[in-house]
């Protein structure tokens, strides 16, 4: 369900706080026949970080909300939000993100990142406060996951990881081999793309 927001309620996001106003209003309004039910909402962001729209996409127990990849990307993809933020409420007021919270955020990270509109925050609300997954670090440590990566996704990291290392080390070399014969570690750092500092902590022996 797209909820209806006035022209006030379409500002842009700076940071969590700004998402919570937001998203304080809509519980306070949504839990007048709800109030003991789980909320999950999607809210989709331009690339000026404005509100696209904010959608309910379940109401679920007094502890338990599902959010399934298609629903929550449905929306985001029809009106082409470049990334979104997840959001739902504890109705226990408790604010520390369950096991079940982490994996679906988690699910998520991956198929934003698929779809080319990645998750970057997702809030658990009450009445009176708020926990901000990227605040705390957490979202952060959730991209990192592999859970949820295809295997063709991961096979495609790895080369590619493989790849950079590999150009690395064909820098360095080339570096080293300048070095040696007294190039200076400022043009050295240009032609090879390597930072100064980097240059300086190469030992080698001149020619």
């Amino acid at each position: 369900m797209d909820i209806e927001l006035t022209q006030e309620e379409r500002i842009k996001i700076l940071n969590s706080d700004d998402i919570y106003g937001i998203m304080q209003k809509i519980l306070l309004r949504e839990s007048k026949i709800d109030q003991n039910r789980e909320h999950f909402w999607v809210i989709g962001l331009e690339n000026n970080n404005r509100i696209l729209f904010i959608e309910l996409i379940s109401l679920g127990t007094v502890n338990k909300t599902l959010a399934e990849p298609m629903e929550v990307y449905s929306l985001a993809l029809q009106k082409r939000a470049v990334k979104i933020i997840l959001c739902h409420n504890h109705p226990s007021g408790e604010l520390t993100p369950s096991n079940a919270d982490k994996d679906i955020t988690d699910k998520l990270i991956q198929v934003g990142l698929i779809v080319n509109t990645p998750v970057t925050d997702h809030l658990i609300i009450t009445l009176n406060s708020y926990l901000s997954f990227k605040n705390i670090g957490l979202l952060e440590e959730l991209e990192q996951s592999t859970k949820y990566v295809p295997k063709y996704e991961l096979e495609r990291r790895i080369k590619k990881e493989a790849s950079e290392i590999a150009k690395r080390k064909e820098k360095i070399e080339i570096a080293k081999q300048l070095k040696r014969k007294g190039i200076d570690n400022e043009t050295i750092a240009f032609s090879t793309g390597l930072t100064v500092g980097e240059v300086e902590k190469l030992k080698v022996k001149k020619l």
